[in-house]
């Protein structure tokens, strides 16, 4: 049974890591089925209801590191909030643009399997 150690040594085995526009390296998590429900805790009612928000918030929730330094899922507002702001515009453009692009990728493995 492996502790938190192993844990993160497993996450980070599985981890994409992509560049923004800035150089820096960001790592990035799977945002799973239980992240999601946590981020939706985490903004709580109201923010759950604005869509650019919550679309922003899922971006910034998707960054495990900036530069090798960990960054926890975000459990509450403000956290998001610092993501979202140590992230800034260009930051938070790679990370879509890597879902984006995962998105794609996804779409074609289903079009080549129903062929």
């Amino acid at each position: 049974m492996g502790g938190p150690q192993s844990r993160i040594v497993a996450a980070a085995e599985t981890a994409t890591t992509i560049t923004d526009t800035l150089g820096r390296k960001l790592v990035l998590r799977r945002i799973g089925a239980l992240e999601k429900l946590r981020l939706f805790k985490a903004v709580g009612p109201q923010l759950g209801q604005n869509e650019p928000y919550l679309a922003m918030a899922l971006l910034a929730c998707a960054v495990a590191a900036i530069d090798d330094l960990p960054l926890p899922a975000p459990a509450n507002e403000g956290q998001i909030e610092m993501i979202v702001q140590k992230l800034g515009d260009e930051g938070l453009a790679a990370v879509a643009a890597a879902f984006q692009a995962a998105q794609a990728d996804k779409r074609a493995t289903q079009d080549s399997a129903k062929n």
